[in-house]
């Protein structure tokens, strides 16, 4: 259930028209890294997290939630950057705020010029922020559907890296203009962006383990080569020398990718190495995390008649409880 409040999160202010800025601002709200695609990603992954991880399924939904009121502010914010185009445009654009401030006939068409790119604000929406990104392509759910995979752990990893990517969108956007009422809006939007990562990457460490992502354990054979896949100057670093990160198991160093490849029939005539893990042990726990998990979702999902709302939920577990109490 929604209820809207009239009143943005943040108050949301401009000093001035600026269309052209309130362009560039559109990639924020129907952009691949904008507010749309943030509040119904999360929307989409809570679905999943409903019965097994319900405490996942509020963190998203008030996620999710507030990132539909940052798509107001940004609507709002470029509304207020238009002013003067709806309205007093439709009327004789000659006499409108918005022409008044560009004095003479090259101003006027550095203006049409700049609406080109995103001429909706002239030709269809008329001021109006519109469902496209800074180039004016329409807001599709591609952006978005990769993100929903149904494994709380790989989601809320695209989770962290969509809260990276909008935040340098703002900290970009924020070079762009010069209005101190917008800046503030913006450094108040990229920082909840920061918040959320937080969020997002505390909420993957409680569920352990959670690498790798998904139930599957890596082959042993394969999970610490480095490939030396480029000639030239070799450089070595935590990424193909000393541990890996997660796993803990010391990088192989394949100088020679080719030859390595054909001494060993194509990587199947090798043995582990520089790892404690066994293809045998690897199996036992596949078979262990696939029994563990099952039963984790069975039980919070059960075959048989199903209740959304939580407020039913807790009707039948208190009738349930009245019921064991009578007798």
């Amino acid at each position: 259930m929604f209820y809207h409040v009239k009143d943005l999160q943040f108050n949301a202010r401009v000093s001035k028209p600026d269309p052209a800025f309130a362009t560039l601002l559109l990639e924020q709200f129907g952009g691949a890294n904008g507010e749309l695609a943030a509040a119904l990603r999360y929307f989409g992954q809570a679905f999943a997290a409903r019965n097994p991880f319900p405490d996942k399924y509020d963190l998203l939904m008030d996620i999710a939630t507030e990132e539909f009121s940052h798509l107001e502010i940004v609507g709002a914010t470029i509304q207020m950057l238009l002013q003067g185009v709806n309205g007093d445009l439709k009327k004789a654009a000659d006499e409108s705020e918005i022409m008044q401030m560009l004095d003479g006939r090259k101003a006027k068409e550095e203006i049409i010029h700049k609406s080109l790119i995103a001429p909706q604000f002239l030709t269809t929406s008329a001021g109006g922020p519109a469902y496209t990104n800074s180039q004016g392509v329409p807001w599709s759910a591609a952006y978005i559907n990769g993100d929903c995979n149904g494994d709380l752990t790989v989601d809320l990893r695209s989770d962290i890296a969509a809260e990276s990517r909008a935040k340098i969108t703002y900290e970009y956007l924020l070079q762009f203009t010069d209005d101190p009422y917008v800046k503030e809006t913006l450094n108040f939007l990229m920082t909840r962006e920061v918040a959320h990562y937080q969020m997002f990457e505390a909420a993957l460490e409680t569920i352990q383990p959670n690498f790798p992502p998904g139930v599957l354990q890596s082959d042993p054979r394969y999970s610490n080569l480095y490939f030396n896949m480029s000639s030239g100057a070799d450089i070595r670093g935590p990424w193909n020398e000393g541990e890996s990160s997660q796993l803990g198991e010391t990088w192989q160093f394949i100088e020679d990718p080719v030859s390595y490849v054909l001494k060993t029939n194509g990587l199947t005539d090798i043995e582990p190495k520089g790892t404690a893990r066994t293809l045998q042990g690897v199996d036992e726990i596949n078979a262990g995390m696939s029994a563990q998990r099952s039963e984790e979702i069975n039980m919070a999902v059960p075959i048989g008649e199903q209740v959304w709302s939580q407020s039913a939920k807790d009707q039948e577990l208190e009738n349930g409880s009245k019921r064991r109490n009578k007798k």
